[in-house]
């Protein structure tokens, strides 16, 4: 397979690069400190695809295949992990209602979303469930024309900031019994608790806590048929974990840069660091781990773009790969620049923590690693 961009590619990408270095990169450190996040690059990001970039122009998007929305995947986390993150919690939705809303839902909802004009979480995780979902407690109780949201989310980004969000929960109606639903839910609307979780990744993301108690959610803000949402849910995963994949390739990336710059250029015994065998060693493990990720992550964004068979493992290996390396590579980065490694002033402190989060969302490594051998074999080991 040949992953090399062509020239529509590469001058998005460069493109992405000046823009990302001069209006991202002096906004991290300091969003990063205080926890929040800047809304307003969102908007400004758009122009290069990163709002519904996937979607049909006919729905307001610009058609890119996996394979360009891998390399602005990988340039967001290349950036910051916290924006490649808050990109894919705000395009995940944006497809959910393109492809499954009403025209009243797309006017809504979708049309703020690709404007950057409002915030959106997706509410999923629950304390006692974790990546079992088929397990999800939260319940929807249909009351003549509205219905009754009980029981609580965890872990949800954007959770603290967004004004809506997308809401799993299992639903008892005549026609549906048990069976898993989702349901838009505007915070204005259908008031709910949501309290912040601070983490030790990701600390711009507006993690948070969700409590529904007897919230009422109207009729028409039902998101697509009652008790599909666990078929639908499972549909957009493979492209979720190249998503990720992609924003640790990019995220290793960074880290690896830094310490050819830092091991060119800090001296010790009269000479640069990077003149030690050692060192070099690091140096040389870092590149192939991140060459080595960003391979897999593109043959999975090319076996999604040709519906291949073997796309699910693909996207599953490349996963599992990617952001177990990236973290490697940010612990060698963090080797290499020593004490300035722990510095909070400096880059790597964060890098290494935010890769750290990748191996646990979309299914955790272990998961992964189950997955793939579920289609090795053709036998599970999940019960």
């Amino acid at each position: 397979m040949n992953f090399t961009p062509d020239a529509d590619q590469e001058l998005l990408r460069d493109s992405i690069r000046r823009f990302m270095k001069s209006e991202v990169a002096p906004l991290v450190a300091k969003h990063d400190a205080e926890k929040t996040f800047p809304f307003e690059i969102l908007k400004q990001l758009a122009q290069f695809g990163y709002i519904g970039g996937r979607l049909p122009e006919s729905d307001g998007g610009m058609g890119l295949d996996q394979m360009t929305w891998a390399m602005l995947m990988e340039e967001a986390g290349h950036t910051w992990l916290s924006l490649r993150t808050m990109l894919n919690i705000t395009n995940g939705p944006i497809h959910k209602i393109a492809s499954e809303g009403t025209a009243a839902q797309k006017k809504r909802f979708l049309e703020p979303l690709l404007a950057s004009e409002r915030r959106v979480f997706t509410a999923i995780s629950e304390p006692g469930t974790g990546s079992n979902i088929a397990q999800i407690q939260t319940r929807a109780d249909l009351q003549g024309d509205h219905y009754v949201l009980n029981g609580r989310k965890l872990w949800i980004t954007n959770g603290a900031f967004a004004d809506f969000g997308i809401v799993v929960a299992r639903t008892f109606s005549p026609d549906c019994q048990g069976q898993l639903s989702t349901f838009l839910v505007e915070r204005e609307v259908s008031p709910f608790e949501a309290r912040r979780v601070d983490t030790m990744v990701l600390r711009s993301t507006g993690t948070a806590e969700l409590s529904f108690d007897n919230v009422k959610v109207p009729r028409e803000n039902l998101l697509g048929e009652e008790g599909s949402a666990l078929k639908r849910m499972l549909v957009g995963l493979d492209g979720a974990r190249v998503n990720i994949a992609m924003g640790a390739v990019g995220a290793a990336r960074a880290a690896l840069e830094l310490s050819i710059d830092y091991a060119r250029t800090r001296t010790q015994f009269g000479k640069p660091i990077g003149s030690f065998q050692l060192v070099q060693k690091l140096i040389v493990d870092m590149t192939v781990r991140v060459e080595a990720a960003r391979a897999l992550a593109l043959r999975a964004a090319a076996a999604l773009d040709a519906n291949a068979d073997d796309a699910r493992m693909a996207c599953s290996i490349a996963k599992l790969y990617a952001t177990e390396a990236a973290h490697e590579v940010a612990s060698m980065a963090l080797q290499v620049h020593g004490g300035l490694g722990y510095s909070t002033d400096y880059p790597i402190e964060r890098i290494f923590r935010d890769t750290r989060g990748g191996t646990i969302p979309e299914g955790t490594t272990e998961v992964q690693t189950l997955i793939v051998g579920r289609e090795i074999l053709g036998m599970s080991a999940i019960a």
